[in-house]
């Protein structure tokens, strides 16, 4: 896991949004340490709540919370200075392998003075370059958080001065860090499974002492085989009555088939037919009396369109040469006045013959358009013409369309007429079709009477599988209490071996684990202290964790001869092989992690702790822990990634994150 990024908005004194890049890198190398300086107040332990509060919620032991509630706890947190439209609020982005592949989340918490908290969980997709919500992810972080950094080891990870501190000048551990020993050692699991043991073994005999009387087995016995006798009859009774049914259904289909082909239906519907076939005659009559009166106009003279159309051409051909003849005698009498004028303008004679020559053209093509072989004889007036036109044109053809409409509806009619008259001549007589009906009636009747006996077979089917679905269960019921009864007794034995082995099983475990972290303690204790023949070993007591120095020649190392600053030094070893028996890649954070340590032993921390701690640490260090002498160090062996100051103003009771750090 690595921190990447940590927002904080009008959380504490951090008023407004303050973003912080906790990446450790620079300038594309790794870089362990991200530096934050900042004086007492200032809010370097509030960044370290921030973390714990974006990671566990509700679960966090964050400095300030005290014994207050959570709710509460997150109202006296916000800062006194928000404006009433903002909230503050929390964002920590990490990444981690997920599912296989390396991811970045988002854990974001959002709460206004009322102290309610919002909770939502981000994944960044790479292919879209976005976050997305996952609420299946939101919804179940608590138990998700606890398989990357569980809270038991956190204080492994994000501890303070004063935890080393407490740690150094106990005899034995404070209860959070004998919680995460437990919690990384695996004792809590074997310590609440012989808890749920205890449990389990108090309810299986409450359920023992309650176990329901077994003595009527033998009567439910009988009763369920009387039942599944009685549901073969009934199954029989069923089978029986079904046939029936067809049978009269059967019946039914047949006299309703004879009902219709020997004109039973048509009988029945005589009346109707009557009445429509007198409709039908009478739009016949109508019909027949329209087509008299389209008769007594316009359409007989269909019968001689030709000749109407050759009288049509005829008027228009006279009319065109009356037309002509009255166009010439008006050309006539005006080339004789042109003549007359041209006279007396004395133009010479062979101008003048020209014109008269062009005249005379003219006039004869005129003459000869209205000239024609055959002589006028229908001398026709121009409404005459305009009213034949109009009578081939619109008035015959509109009678004929109507007409040929008049015929196909009639003859359509008289189809109808002559089918219902077939039907009618097929119909059955009166008494037959009584007697056809009554046959039909009669099956019905005894179909419905089959039916219902039925339906009655059905219900008592039914009444009988449930009654031995009922009876089943009751059975099947006391033999799981007998069977349970058995288990119970199994289960009670059971776990009386099962305590004796897993106390076994605990006592080994913790020897094994302890071991381990002895090794790993004294490793880092003779790592960070510059008495390389002060301790040989470091011994842990396997129930109070308490820690047991010796020499080189076996013999014990009073803790009291050690100094304050070689106590803190061996509760950071203490720590760090903790965190290196954990194997979990996780970030590590120190609040003040000096403390009293004198220049030797700070130099020891600050050349081989701090960068070798973890692959991502983050200092929260005074001016006086972590002086210039020390970040010089740090800077030389290039473990510095970021720096970073607090910078507190107490006028505006505030504090603004910038870059850099003291010196």
């Amino acid at each position: 896991m690595i921190f990447l990024q940590l927002i904080l908005q009008n959380f504490g004194p951090y008023l407004g949004k303050q973003i912080i890049d906790l990446r450790p890198e620079n300038n594309g190398e790794t870089r362990p340490i991200i530096l934050f300086g900042g004086m007492n107040g200032g809010g370097k332990t509030t960044l370290m709540d921030a973390i714990r509060l974006a990671l566990y919620g509700s679960r966090a032991q964050c400095s300030t919370r005290n014994n207050l509630g959570y709710t509460e706890f997150l109202s006296q947190s916000v800062n006194r200075n928000t404006p009433p439209t903002e909230k503050a609020r929390i964002e920590l982005t990490f990444e981690h392998v997920y599912e296989d592949k390396l991811a970045k989340f988002k854990v974001v918490r959002y709460w206004d003075k009322d102290g309610k908290d919002t909770l939502g969980i981000l994944i960044y997709n790479p292919f879209i370059d976005d976050w997305y919500t996952d609420k299946a992810l939101s919804n179940t972080w608590d138990e998700y958080i606890e398989t990357l950094l569980p809270i038991g080891i956190s204080n492994l990870f994000l501890f303070d001065g004063e935890q080393v501190k407490e740690l150094a000048e106990l005899e034995t551990p404070p209860p959070p860090v004998v919680d995460a020993i437990r919690s990384l050692l695996g004792l809590e699991l074997a310590e609440r499974l012989a808890v749920d043991l205890d449990i389990l073994v108090s309810r299986k005999r409450k359920e023992i002492a309650g176990a329901k009387e077994l003595a009527t087995l033998d009567k439910i016995e009988q009763k369920f085989q009387q039942l599944i006798a009685e549901k073969e009859i009934a199954t029989q009774d069923q089978s029986s009555t079904n046939q029936k049914v067809e049978y009269h259904e059967k019946q039914v289909r047949q006299r309703e088939e004879k009902f219709l082909s020997e004109g039973g239906k048509i009988a029945a519907e005589r009346n109707q037919l009557d009445l429509q076939q007198k409709e039908f005659i009478k739009t016949t009559d109508k019909c027949r009396q329209e087509m008299v009166e389209l008769a007594a106009g316009v359409l007989p003279l269909a019968l001689i369109s030709p000749l109407l159309t050759q009288i049509q051409t005829q008027a228009e051909n006279e009319s065109h040469q009356q037309q002509a003849k009255l166009e010439g005698d008006a050309f006539k009498k005006r080339s004789d006045r042109l003549l007359n004028y041209i006279t007396n303008l004395s133009l010479n004679t062979d101008q003048f013959d020209k014109i008269k020559t062009f005249l005379d053209r003219e006039y004869q093509e005129i003459e000869q358009a209205a000239v024609s072989d055959e002589k006028p004889w229908l001398a026709a007036d121009s409404e005459a013409i305009n009213q034949l036109e109009n009578l081939l044109r619109y008035q015959i053809k509109a009678s004929q369309i109507e007409g040929e409409e008049k015929i196909k509806q009639l003859r359509e009619i008289e189809q109808e007429i002559e089918f219902l008259e077939r039907q009618l001549a097929i119909a059955a007589s009166p008494e037959a079709y009584e007697k056809l009906k009554g046959d039909v009636r009669q099956a019905q009747n005894e179909l419905a009477k089959a039916t219902a006996t039925h339906e009655m077979a059905n219900r008592r089917l039914e009444e009988l599988k449930k009654e031995i679905a009922k009876t089943q269960k009751e059975l099947e019921e006391y033999s799981q209490d007998y069977i349970k009864l058995r288990n119970n007794q199994h289960i009670i034995t059971a776990c009386a071996k099962v305590q004796e082995s897993l106390k076994l099983f605990k006592e080994k475990l913790t020897l094994k684990k302890l071991n381990k972290l002895e090794i790993e303690v004294t490793q880092c204790f003779s790592y960070l202290l510059h008495k390389t023949d002060l301790v040989h070993r470091v011994v842990i007591d396997t129930n109070s964790f308490s820690l047991s120095l010796y020499d080189g020649q076996g013999q014990p190392v009073p803790k009291h001869r050690l100094s304050a600053g070689e106590k803190q030094l061996l509760a950071i070893a203490f720590l760090w092989g903790l965190a290196r028996v954990c194997g979990r890649r996780l970030p590590v954070a120190i609040d003040t992690p000096l403390g009293r340590l004198d220049s030797s032993h700070r130099g020891n921390l600050v050349e081989k702790y701090f960068p070798a701690a973890s692959h991502q640490v983050i200092l929260l260090s005074t001016d006086t822990e972590i002086g210039k002498t020390e970040v010089e160090k740090l800077r030389e062996q290039d473990a510095i990634a970021r720096e970073y100051l607090l910078k507190y103003d107490p006028n505006e009771r505030q504090t603004i994150v910038q870059s850099g750090y003291f010196w």
